[in-house]
């Protein structure tokens, strides 16, 4: 096991030596490249070799087993004591939760006008829009279904994301319907307007609660009709050159390089 370990750090320092010619001009950006997919490959399989002689081995070596099993299962760290509005050290995790929650909700504005594009359709408009009474189509809704990463995680409905890819065929036509019904009504239904959030850390003193931003965690139906929407937008704008073609920055498949 040992010299498995002391492989992955030659690998490592084979990229470092050179790393440090690329970043002066001294090699290629292709040399640097092919030494880290091979070191990325030869510590895959080290890590593999690892791993297989450590479960070959388990009724000999227990101790070595476990502790490596342990290393994997280890759970990140809780929050830092934080500091409230009144200046407050907060230490339990409910407490924590509840400033947390007052902090998040305080920067936003629950008054803000959202009426503008949540009007329902009038029926004369869905008939003579064709594009937006058959945005959502079948085919689509599959697609997606069918290529869900089932390694993401579940929102508050608790649905896993395997799930509905085994039962895609199924569920097809249902999520059409509501997905064509939320895009014509405007209405998004409340389970899909619901979040586990969570504080993620960002800079600065770990004590203060304007250092952290949350990340809100929605059901995988509620993030699939936000790609759909997402889609008929930008096809929408770059139909009628709301964006030019010479717009290369935050669009898809555009960068410097294509620039």
């Amino acid at each position: 096991m040992r010299g498995l370990k002391m492989r992955i750090i030659k690998f490592a320092w084979k990229k470092r030596r050179v790393y440090d010619p690329w970043k002066k001009g001294q090699a290629t950006q292709e040399d640097y490249k092919g030494v880290a997919r091979l070191r990325r490959e030869k510590t895959r399989r080290a890590k593999a070799e690892l791993e297989l002689s450590l479960a070959a081995a388990v009724k000999d070596n227990k101790k070595h087993f476990f502790k490596y099993i342990s290393s994997k299962r280890r759970a990140k760290e809780n929050l830092q004591p934080l500091v409230d509005g009144g200046g407050n050290t907060v230490t339990k995790d409910e407490e924590k939760a509840e400033v947390l929650n007052a902090f998040f909700a305080s920067v936003f504005n629950s008054r803000a006008n959202c009426s503008l594009g949540t009007q329902p359709l009038e029926s004369e408009d869905r008939d003579g829009d064709q594009n937006g009474a058959h945005i959502i189509q079948g085919e689509m809704v599959s697609d997606l279904l069918h290529h869900l990463d089932t390694h993401k995680s579940m929102g508050p409905d608790e649905i896993h994301p395997r799930v509905l890819k085994e039962l895609a065929d199924v569920l097809t036509k249902p999520l059409s319907i509501i997905y064509q019904q939320s895009w014509l009504t405007g209405e998004v239904p409340a389970d899909w307007r619901l979040a586990n959030v969570m504080p993620i850390y960002k800079k600065g003193w770990k004590e203060d609660l304007g250092n952290y931003r949350p990340i809100s965690l929605t059901s995988v139906p509620g993030r699939l009709m936000g790609q759909i929407i997402l889609s008929a937008i930008t096809w929408h704008v770059e139909d009628n050159q709301g964006i030019k073609p010479s717009q290369h920055g935050f669009r898809k498949g555009r960068s410097c390089l294509t620039n």
